[in-house]
């Protein structure tokens, strides 16, 4: 819940100056609800998609305060993130809503970016591998071999987000690869070599590029890094040397 309206156009202004000239990754930035006209707008001059940071699971209909995939699709919205650990702690968000949202976003072809991650306790408890499989599962329930390439997963360990603590890139590495052999099991091997899995957890300039060289990270859901569009650039640019 940052940027104001106001703040739109300077910020896609200095990331317009920072961004290496050669596209080297998709780029996708999640900004709040009322941003997202002013960010489709100006995300064109930096070759960048806009996605919402939530959707309502459920269609039109009487649920006031709620956003429908609908209304995103309209909006020229490509992405939307579910299952943030933000939203699964604070608004008490399940497994069953998170595939809700994951159906609804990929009949309006949207790319659901689905979070999955263990707290400290889970971490401590060496709970992590079963804790992410089961998420992986719960969000991936129903989901047939078309839409599952619509699918974005995201490793966010919950005791690293915006801790500036970061897991060893050895350890994001393992849970990744395991997300990847969910997705094999269930799908096959050619869906899970496609599928994107993204480390989110306080990654940023620095770090970044040890960890986009593992093979199985493919690529970053960056929380306060990308409020500076400097910092942002240069995560950007890192993925060029994967």
């Amino acid at each position: 819940m940052n940027k104001m309206a106001s703040e739109v156009k300077p910020f896609f202004e200095g990331l317009r100056g920072a961004m290496p000239k050669a596209r080297t990754c998709e780029t996708v930035l999640c900004v709040p609800f009322p941003l997202i006209p002013a960010a489709v707008r100006f995300a064109k001059d930096v070759r960048a998609a806009i996605g919402a940071q939530d959707v309502s699971e459920k269609c039109f209909g009487a649920h006031t305060g709620e956003v429908a995939a609908e209304m995103l699709k309209d909006l020229d919205v490509r992405y939307a993130i579910v299952g943030h650990s933000e939203r699964r702690a604070a608004f008490g968000e399940t497994d069953a809503q998170v595939n809700g949202k994951v159906h609804v976003l990929t009949a309006h072809a949207i790319s659901p970016i689905i979070c999955v991650g263990e707290s400290q306790a889970q971490h401590d408890n060496g709970l992590t591998a079963e804790l992410v499989t089961y998420q992986v599962k719960a969000a991936l329930a129903g989901v047939d071999e078309e839409n599952i390439k619509k699918c974005i997963i995201a490793y966010e360990p919950i005791w690293a987000i915006g801790t500036g603590r970061i897991a060893e890139p050895d350890q994001v590495e393992a849970v990744c690869s395991e997300i990847r052999g969910v997705v094999r099991k269930l799908y096959g091997a050619t869906r899970a070599r496609a599928i994107s899995i993204l480390y989110g957890g306080s990654m940023n300039g620095n770090n970044c590029a040890e960890l986009l060289a593992r093979p199985d990270i493919d690529g970053g859901l960056i929380g306060g890094a990308s409020l500076d569009p400097r910092e942002f650039a240069r995560i950007i640019a890192a993925t060029a040397m994967e």
